[in-house]
């Protein structure tokens, strides 16, 4: 096989299916799970999986390095109200938080990634591996929106691209050109859930973030989502085409078809 390649793995399917394609082509892993986090699956598919709390940064690039991991890639969610627990930060970790502006998403993933960089780890595009997973363009139900449904779309579209350019979040949710929802640090099916309690036949507008750092944090749907946007009464959801993961595409299009929502992925 190619050099190692290293996988920070997060919670969900994201590093079990990257780690499974990943070594379809060719690339051995060394993966470092997060306690309380990571799929325990993962560690049928990594060669090597180390287990760590959250914070040991340290640890972790000592890891990668000593198994000549010179590239590395991000996957899986954590959960992000995790950086308020300092239980487990290690020195690395104390000095990084220490020295940040602000807690944003974006802001603590580009300190940590430079601490990688410096240590002769770069982050690859957590996308690479998983581009048959991105969201193409057009309808992918049969269901269309109305057209004040459309109305909805556009406006909610424009609202998360705002919200994602001040890096804090990348969901709206909306019904008659009102705001629902805008999701924060509880996560994309919080959000919908959380619109859930005002209207039904809302829209769910995901898109990107007008700078987005492919290495993190890249918009992803899946199963959860579809399950989520169903028990709130929602009429459907907009996804930035070529740049959010849609996992399980033929059980969601399925179960959206089933529940008569709709699935757009805007240009």
């Amino acid at each position: 096989m190619a050099e190692p390649l290293g996988l920070i793995a997060g919670n969900g399917q994201f590093p079990i299916l990257l780690a499974r394609e990943a070594r379809r082509q060719g690339r051995s892993i060394v993966a470092v799970a997060i306690k309380e986090e990571t799929d325990p699956a993962l560690e049928k598919i990594a060669d090597a999986t180390h287990w760590l709390n959250l914070g040991q940064i340290k640890k972790t690039i000592e890891i990668l390095r000593d198994a000549g991991v010179k590239e590395a890639v991000m996957a899986g969610q954590v959960k992000h109200v995790s950086i308020f627990d300092l239980r487990h930060l290690d020195l690395t970790a104390v000095k990084i938080m220490a020295s940040l502006p602000d807690k944003r998403t974006d802001t603590i993933l580009r300190a940590v990634a430079g601490e990688f960089i410096k240590s002769g780890i770069t982050f690859l595009p957590s996308t690479v591996y998983l581009q048959d997973c991105l969201a193409p363009e057009g309808f992918l139900t049969s269901r269309r929106p109305t057209s004040e449904q459309k109305k909805d779309i556009e406006f909610g579209l424009k609202v998360a691209k705002a919200l994602g350019g001040l890096d804090l979040g990348q969901t709206v949710c909306v019904k008659d050109r009102a705001v629902l929802a805008v999701e924060a640090i509880e996560g994309t099916d919080e959000c919908i859930r959380r619109a859930g309690r005002y209207a039904e036949g809302f829209v769910v507008a995901k898109t990107a973030k007008p700078d987005q750092d492919v290495r993190f944090d890249v918009p992803v749907i899946g199963i959860q989502t579809l399950t989520a946007l169903k028990e709130s009464k929602g009429a459907g959801l907009a996804v930035e085409a070529g740049k959010t993961l849609l996992f399980d595409k033929d059980e969601f299009l399925k179960g959206a078809e089933a529940a008569g929502l709709f699935l757009w992925g805007a240009p």
